[in-house]
């Protein structure tokens, strides 16, 4: 079993990674799914995370006070706004659109719901 939340810490840490740089993925949603496969299955992994320089503080944050930072968030923001820009401008189907004006608008929702931290 710990082989199974390793590789799924590993994989949600790869897609953590990846929505780094692509606005499309949301990075801090897999990096806390990361800390709980790793809390799971290796110390040592779980203890790189949450003391990563740039992944520790998100983790930090959602594991004391339940937040989501201020910057995270606008980043996220910018991140949907610029999906949809070049979705439009790109000519994805209007259909398509309107389900990712849905779906990222709950994912916004949430996340300027969330307290933004003792910061």
């Amino acid at each position: 079993m710990r082989i199974l939340w390793g590789t799924l810490g590993l994989i949600s840490l790869l897609c953590g990674a990846i929505g780094a740089v692509l606005p499309l993925i949301p990075t801090v949603p897999f990096v806390l799914l990361s800390a709980f496969c790793f809390a799971r299955s290796s110390t040592r992994l779980h203890d790189w995370l949450v003391t990563h320089r740039i992944f520790g503080p998100f983790i930090d944050d959602w594991q004391k006070h339940g937040a989501v930072s201020r910057g995270s968030k606008k980043a996220a923001t910018l991140g949907c706004a610029a999906v949809l820009l070049i979705s439009a401008i790109s000519g994805v189907a209007l259909k398509v659109i309107l389900i990712q004006i849905v779906v990222l608008s709950c994912v916004l929702v949430f996340l300027w719901t969330r307290p933004s931290g003792p910061h």
